[in-house]
Parts: C-alpha cells; sequence; structure tokens
C-alpha cells in the first residue's frame, strides 16, 4: 500500500486510520521475542480525543511510538490524512516527510524529557514556538504564555532542566508540545508525575487544543482524568484492545 490510500467508507473521513498494526520485540541476548501490539485497527476522526488505558506492559506506548515512527511497524498500515502531502501511510512513508510531520503537524508528548544539553527551559519552548508561529512577538507571547500556564517560577526559566524535578521535566515536555497546537498530538501517560494541580493545567491546554481542532490520542493509566475529556476508550490488554 502506498501514499494512495483509501480512507474507510464513513461519513467523516479519520484524520488517522490504523489497520491490523504489529509490532513485537526480539531481545537477541536472551533470545526471546516480546510483544509490542498486535493487530491494531482503529480510526480517530478530526477534532476527536480517543483514549487507551491498560495495564504496564499491555502494549500501548508501542502503538504511539509506530505512528510517531520511533519504532517502525512490523506490519499493518498507519494511514494519515496530513495537511502537507494528503494521506500518506505512517508505516513505510520516506525519513524526510516523516521528520517534516514531526515538525509541523504531529506532536508527541511522552513520559520523559528529551532535550539538548545546556538548553534552558525558555529556550527549549521558544525553539518549539518557533515551528509554529513566524512573528517573534507571538513567540515569545506564546513562550512565555506556557511557561506561566504550567506555574514554572521566572527563576526557573533561564535553567537547564537536568536540576528540574521528575514532574517539573514532565510539565516541560508538555508545554513544549503543547506551545505548537500540532494537528494530531499524540499523549504518552501525560499527567504521570504531576500533582493534582499540574493535572488540572494539563486537562485545561488539552480541552483547549480539542476545541482548536487539534485531533488525540493518548493512553493513561488515570481513569478519572480522562473523564468527560475523551470521546471514546479503548482497553488494552495483552497486545490488543476491545472498546470500553
Amino acid at each position: 500500500m502506498g501514499d494512495s490510500i483509501e480512507f474507510y467508507q464513513l461519513d467523516v473521513c479519520p484524520l488517522l486510520a490504523i489497520e491490523d498494526l504489529s509490532k513485537g520485540f526480539t531481545l537477541h541476548a536472551a533470545d526471546r521475542r516480546v510483544r509490542g501490539c498486535e493487530h491494531i485497527s482503529l480510526s480517530v476522526l478530526p477534532g476527536e480525543f480517543v483514549g487507551v488505558t491498560g495495564r504496564s506492559g499491555s502494549g500501548k506506548s508501542t502503538i504511539l511510538k509506530c505512528i510517531y515512527r520511533t519504532n517502525l511497524p512490523e506490519s499493518g498500515h498507519i494511514v494519515y490524512d496530513s495537511e502537507a502531502f494528503g494521506p500518506v501511510d505512517l508505516a513505510t512513508l520516506d525519513e524526510r516527510r516523516v521528520i517534516y510531520l514531526r515538525n509541523y503537524e504531529i506532536g508527541y508528548v511522552s513520559q520523559f524529557l528529551d532535550a539538548v544539553p545546556r538548553t534552558t527551559a525558555r529556550e527549549i519552548v521558544h525553539a518549539s514556538a518557533a515551528e509554529a508561529f513566524a512573528d517573534e512577538d507571538a513567540i515569545e507571547e506564546e513562550t512565555t504564555r506556557m511557561l506561566e500556564h504550567f506555574d514554572f517560577p521566572k527563576p526557573l526559566w533561564d535553567l537547564y532542566p537536568n536540576t528540574f524535578s521528575g514532574g517539573e521535566k514532565l510539565r516541560l515536555n508538555i508545554a513544549r508540545a503543547m506551545v505548537r497546537r500540532p494537528r494530531l498530538l499524540l499523549l504518552d501517560e501525560p499527567t504521570a508525575s504531576l500533582d493534582n494541580a499540574s493535572k488540572v493545567r494539563v486537562r485545561d491546554l488539552i480541552e483547549q487544543l480539542k476545541a482548536g481542532g487539534t485531533t488525540m490520542l493518548g493512553i493513561f493509566h488515570d481513569l478519572e482524568f480522562m473523564e468527560g475529556v475523551c470521546d471514546r476508550e479503548y482497553n488494552m490488554q495483552t497486545g490488543g484492545f476491545v472498546q470500553a
């Protein structure tokens, strides 16, 4: 299946359509095969927020990493209706276009902050904002808005994140991803190490992004957080899932 992919026959074409996706891992040192996800199929409509729950190790993160292409799928299709290229299969798309989509259309929030060494919190959010806004005043305004929204004291803005707590790093990671207002946002346990006040701030931004048209696929352990936010929910069980 190439780039000219037909979407499922729905009244509204999905922004993301996953078909029979499978991914496993071989641990060569232990001569062992580990299941990631198997035969996953779902579609996410424009503006929807679909949530995936399940026990640790059930394969939830593997799905998101295949969509973002940090994991290369072994089989199946991941059809994304991109603004730049039209419908493309992320499972087989060339690296150049994958990188473009990561920079301009698809955001990813993981549990861990991956940042360039010796880059301050302000610089991390500013660099991300610069990918979404052309005007320098708008970039500065959005950078400030995000840092203030997540309650970063100003003395922290110009410090390196390696001095931050786990919760502060996660809040910074979320701010970096959300400041770009991506078309598709992937959320991998975005509230894992946050206090209740920070969870409320994440929820507020999710609702703002959703109101602005961002489509989201997220995985959570915090079922209470998902209530009233997700349009649909799936439960992951040993590599596959059933709609909850």
